[in-house]
């Protein structure tokens, strides 16, 4: 696998305000790195900003829970259909200038709902068609995104990367929606979707400084033709199919806990809504503990084994929480499943970019997006099981399949069991 930093070869201990920050930082010593981490940081403030906003507007134009759940789906519909896609034109475009033209999208249609909400002008289906061109934008944006960031560290700064970017998202996770309430709170929701659409200009600029060399655009054939080229080769190569799998299926039954966690804290805890923000932060903090914990470590042997070892407690974590009565014990547990989980997916997605071939990245990377749909898919799956059987035998029993899963690939998928 090669990855290219250009002539960004140097790799100091980043420096901030005359400090020399830690190991656990330094693929930020990376320029064009530190420019996409900061750009990520302002721009994913504003998504998740951006969501409580426009789940608000929706809920105040319609007063229908069913409406909610519309217009998230055709905000995530569409990356089930598109994605693959994507992930193809991020292998035939230059990614960073494919990046720059979905983030320029996006702006644009943040600041298009802004300018509807502030002149009082919008409508729930101009909501909708909104949504449905950010699922599509998305669908584009997220392979170029992943796919990019192999382009900008060297093979020794991947995992750090990764995992640094991922502690960001999780960090942007509390930040976004903080902020977003207090502007509802003061200035409304077009307050909030003229902030967002500001903060694309961040990425864009950081965008426009990177300098690497041009990579020459790829283009044989057509689009369907690379798309089933790409299954091809993935389903070719035994380690990268056993490593998709493992970043696919967990998903479906583990993810839907977040889901869940409304009726544990209501139902099971019954420590109410204040208690469902403090469990939900628990698995956020924990989150951020596991990213940074994989950024800050230099392990580059025995990932295939660690990142088997974390999905088996990841799903054990799980299996804890769902069988608790006790909310500190509750607290503990989701801190561990956040962490472990973390620790897996990270350590998933660095084997994947390490192993595949640079002209097959993105349509590898954009199968993993696919995971969008599995979370609601196992959501569902949660859902008719709680009724039945009650939620903590559910929980319980979907977390165990993780464990299951992950004690199989141990034993028959040696190729990604011994990758380092």
């Amino acid at each position: 696998m090669m990855s290219g930093t250009g002539t960004d070869t140097a790799v100091p201990l980043p420096r901030f305000l005359g400090w020399t920050l830690p190991p656990t930082f330094r693929s930020l010593g990376h320029r064009n790195f530190r420019l996409l981490w900061s750009g990520t940081l302002i721009s994913s403030s504003g998504d998740w900003m951006d969501q409580i906003a426009f789940n608000w507007l929706v809920y105040q134009l319609t007063g229908s829970a069913i409406a909610l759940g519309i217009v998230n789906l055709c905000r995530m519909g569409p990356v089930l259909i598109f994605t693959l896609v994507g992930g193809v034109i991020a292998d035939r475009m230059e990614r960073r200038r494919l990046m720059f033209v979905t983030q320029t999208v996006a702006m644009l249609l943040a600041l298009l709902l802004a300018v509807l909400v502030s002149t009082n002008l919008v409508q729930f289906w101009m909501v909708i068609a909104i949504a449905i061109g950010r699922g599509v934008t998305m669908s584009f944006n997220q392979p170029a995104r992943q796919s990019l960031i192999s382009d900008l560290v060297p093979p020794s700064s991947l995992m750090n990367a990764i995992a640094l970017n991922s502690a960001t998202l999780n960090l942007t996770r509390v930040m976004g929606p903080a902020i977003g309430g207090t502007l509802i709170a003061t200035t409304g929701v077009a307050g909030a979707f003229y902030l967002n659409a500001a903060s694309f200009l961040a990425v864009l600029y950081c965008l426009a400084l990177m300098q690497f060399p041009a990579r020459r655009p790829r283009v044989s054939g057509s689009i369907a033709a690379d798309l089933f080229g790409g299954i091809r080769y993935l389903a070719g190569q035994p380690a990268l199919r056993t490593l998709v799998l493992l970043a696919l299926l967990p998903m479906v039954f583990g993810m839907p806990y977040m889901t869940m966690l409304t009726v544990f804290a209501s139902d099971v805890l019954k420590v109410g809504g204040g208690g469902l923000g403090l469990l939900t932060a628990s698995s956020g903090v924990g989150a951020m503990s596991g990213a940074l914990f994989i950024a800050s470590s230099a392990r580059h042997e025995g990932r295939g084994r660690f990142m088997l070892s974390a999905l088996v407690a990841f799903g054990a974590s799980l299996v804890v929480f769902s069988l608790s009565h006790w909310v500190w014990l509750s607290f503990l547990a989701l801190i561990s499943v956040g962490f472990t989980q973390q620790a897996y997916m990270s350590t998933n997605n660095t084997l994947i970019q390490t192993y595949v071939d640079k002209d097959y990245r993105g349509r590898v990377l954009s199968t993993l997006f696919l995971n969008r749909g599995m979370v609601p898919l196992g959501a569902t799956l949660a859902g008719f099981g709680a009724e039945f059987v009650g939620v903590q035998i559910v929980t319980g029993g979907m977390a165990a399949v993780l464990v299951i899963v992950a004690l199989v690939a141990g034993k028959v998928a040696r190729a990604a069991r011994e990758l380092s």
